[in-house]
């Protein structure tokens, strides 16, 4: 079973790895700088402001983009780039990311010197497709196939979770009930505990509560996991406010000076052997750069004096890294909790240590092969997260790897999961289709959120029709938009008198997000995607459902965890904007404008 399991894993995993490849080609495949550039794939120009050896003979440089600060881009720590010279498209040297700034960018290449190229020409760092994530995500499933324990026994379904009978109750008065309920299950679990936290319901307050109580039970460490950095950069904020030793595993993307201080750097930096290694590395460095002044036409005096220092430079290399991997073994042994992304859980630094608990947050968005890399280092395995919110951003619908390991484990294992029930963030009549369509109608909203109106008399869930209106929706590209529906509520909103409220459009189609944007540009009001939404929260919230045909098409309006998304952003208000013709032949948008209508929330566009 557990082979046949982890076979069919492996073949999702490599369908998702050839379209991902083969998108990322197509991005690629015959483009200029300035083109890579614009799609966030390139800096051009750099300068490099420092080089510096490392170990394994490698070495780390420094480089700042000079011009198009303003345009965003896709490298991240861990990511594989390649330096590169306009002068000749062959001429390059791949390396991996170790920190990434602003503008700034620190990438270790593997290489012992910087190539003659270096010099002449504009330089520039291209992103490359990202193999070794795959390679990782691969090698874990296949160890896993191979390993046998009661863990992946019960999350392969093979066995059930068992709860210890002698764990005493948790209790705080700073939790809910059923924020408690989750505490005390992840106290409890043997293997397997699941906290489902639905918007709004404190998924993170319960997480860093329940994290607290199990180092407080006397676990030595803690393994905390999310699959993106921004998720991580949260936990360990919140983690260390709570008094914990947290140790973050990579590069914080939100560059605050409080998480810069758990990182693994800064507490190199701060350790009182650190003054040795940088004393040898810029020994080492001197070495090289007098190497480098025998030029390639030399003698055989010349080429032996030259390998002298090279080597003399690699031997102050091996012992600046031996102090360095003793002062990370230091550093590590001291942390209470080590948080990392997914696939940064095998970070060399920690590759090979084990823990009786590895949390895994965020877990509806965590693709499952990625998930794999810190489970196989655990005895115990909690997952949070919400398996009816956006799952994880595939390439290939067909690969099946939108279905995460936690839905799968929802469904074997009901007895491992605890709601979380108690929203704090919207009005009940917002959260009550929510809570029906997805949530078994078990959740409540708090009293303090419960009957919040942005006004006495306000109706708080509105659904506007357009239906009739010729409101027609206009292809554009892969994408679609509705322009009479954009125009109308950029007029309806006008209309509203929300001085000091915040104010979000959300539209889950691209094109009509631009043409919204366009609209808006001179007022406060944001504008996104669902998934540009995903757990944030304003006072007021627009939907712009967009479809509006003849034949009932509602294309990929039919994923409803993304409706479930973007019907939970609101505080006090939500208004949807769309064709009931159209949406009314889905049984579930049909039971959504009911709704609606129960609540005397049914207007029509003709009523403006």
């Amino acid at each position: 079973m557990t082979g046949t399991y982890f076979e069919n894993l492996l073949n999702q995993l490599t369908a998702e790895r050839t379209a991902d490849e083969a998108a990322f080609n197509q991005l690629t495949a015959g483009t200029s700088a300035a083109e890579r550039r614009s799609a966030g794939i390139c800096w051009y120009p750099i300068a490099i402001r420092g080089t510096e050896p490392v170990r394994g003979d490698y070495l780390s440089i420094e480089v700042e983009r000079t011009t198009n600060r303003e345009l965003g881009h896709q490298f991240r720590f861990g990511s594989s780039v390649a330096l590169f010279s306009n002068y000749d498209r062959a001429d390059r040297v791949n390396g991996t990311i170790t920190y990434v700034g602003a503008d700034r960018m620190r990438i270790t290449l593997l290489t012992e010197e910087l190539p003659d190229w270096a010099d002449a020409g504009k330089l520039g760092i291209d992103l490359l497709f990202d193999a070794y994530s795959y390679d990782e995500m691969q090698d874990a499933v296949k160890l896993a196939a191979k390993t046998d324990n009661r863990l992946i026994k019960v999350l392969t379904g093979q066995e059930s979770p068992k709860f210890s009978a002698t764990t005493p109750p948790f209790s705080t008065s700073s939790l809910n009930i059923s924020q408690q309920q989750a505490v005390e299950r992840m106290l409890s679990a043997e293997d397997l505990a699941i906290v489902h936290g639905p918007p709004g319901t404190g998924k993170t307050t319960t997480l860093v509560a329940g994290i607290a109580a199990l180092v407080a039970s006397g676990e030595p460490q803690l393994l905390v996991v999310a699959p993106s950095n921004t998720a991580v950069d949260l936990l360990s904020e919140k983690l260390a406010e709570r008094g914990l030793s947290v140790l973050r595993i990579g590069n914080p993307v939100r560059v605050s000076e409080r998480l810069q201080q758990l990182t693994l750097d800064s507490r190199i930096a701060e350790h009182h052997q650190a003054k040795e290694i940088k004393r040898l590395k810029k020994q080492a460095a001197s070495f090289k750069d007098m190497a480098h002044k025998y030029k390639r036409s030399f003698g055989k005096a010349e080429r032996d004096q030259r390998k002298a220092l090279f080597d003399e430079a690699h031997r102050i290399v091996r012992d600046a890294t031996k102090i360095e991997e003793f002062i990370i073994e230091d550093v590590i042994a001291k942390a209470q909790v080590i948080t990392a992304t997914l696939v940064g859980a095998d970070h060399y630094t920690i590759r090979n240590r084990r823990y009786r608990t590895v949390i895994l947050d965020e877990a509806g968005q965590s693709l499952e092969p990625a998930a794999w890399i810190p489970i196989l280092k655990a005895d115990r395995l909690i997952m949070a997260g919400d398996h009816q919110q956006l799952p994880p951003t595939v390439k290939s619908a067909q690969s099946g790897l939108t279905t995460t390991l936690l839905e799968k484990c929802v469904a074997l294992h009901p007895e491992a999961v605890t709601l979380l029930e108690t929203q704090y963030r919207m009005n009940t009549a917002i959260m009550g289709f929510s809570s029906l369509k997805f949530y078994e109608g078990r959740l409540q909203a708090s009293p303090t959120v419960a009957n919040r109106l942005l006004a006495p008399g306000d109706k708080p869930f509105t659904f506007i029709d357009t239906a009739g209106a010729g409101y027609e929706e206009q292809p554009d590209g892969t994408s679609m938009s509705n322009p009479e529906e954009a125009a109308f509520i950029v007029r309806h909103i006008a209309s509203m008198d929300y001085m000091g409220r915040s104010v979000a459009v959300i539209a889950p189609y691209q094109k009509q997000v631009a043409l919204l944007k366009e609209l808006l540009a001179e007022t406060r009001v944001e504008v996104n995607t669902v998934d540009g939404f995903q757990g944030q929260e304003r006072d007021v919230v627009y939907l712009s459902l967009t479809r509006s045909n003849a034949e009932g098409v509602i294309g990929f309006l039919s994923d409803y965890r993304r409706m479930n998304v973007a019907m939970t952003r609101p505080r006090m208000k939500l208004i949807l904007v769309g064709d009931s013709a159209t949406l009314g032949q889905s049984p579930f948008y049909a039971e959504l404008i009911a709704y609606a209508e129960a609540l005397g929330g049914y207007e029509s566009v003709w009523d403006y």
